[in-house]
């Protein structure tokens, strides 16, 4: 019995941790472009960008078409454009439970390509669901 309140307690602590995290990565934004380029994917394990700099473990491949297309792959998994310029696009995605959000950033990049840097907030580890994001959104501009 002792045991299951120790879990219940553990529990608790785990989830109230996570709700403050989750209500300190509403206070952020994008980075944006830095001489022209999305900004490098911080030593954290919670990133992933198609920028020639990206370590190999966190590179990806810049998306096949134009930033239209990109935003409105976005829109369509549920994300929310923040900014939109001509050539630089920045949205967020909010998790269901705990409600983090992670910012999604696009760049024009050579003909009929756009760079795409996506990164969490808060957080150390992202368990792959930034490279998840980016392939979710590659899916969804191939299918339109």
């Amino acid at each position: 019995m002792k045991f299951l309140k120790i879990l219940i307690v553990l529990f608790l602590l785990v989830g109230v941790a996570f709700f403050f995290l989750g209500m300190k990565s509403k206070n952020g934004t994008a980075p944006g472009l830095v001489d022209g380029k999305l900004a490098e994917c911080p030593s954290s394990p919670n990133c992933a960008s198609s920028e020639d700099n990206t370590p190999e473990e966190k590179k990806v491949k810049p998306l096949a078409g134009d930033l239209s297309q990109a935003k409105q792959a976005i829109i369509a998994l549920g994300g929310t454009i923040i900014s939109d310029k001509p050539n630089y696009v920045a949205a967020t995605f909010t998790s269901a439970i705990f409600r983090f959000v992670d910012d999604v950033e696009l760049r024009s990049g050579p003909e009929g390509t756009v760079h795409i840097r996506s990164a969490s907030r808060v957080g150390y580890s992202d368990r792959g669901a930034n490279k998840k994001r980016i392939a979710a959104i590659r899916a969804q501009m191939n299918s339109q």
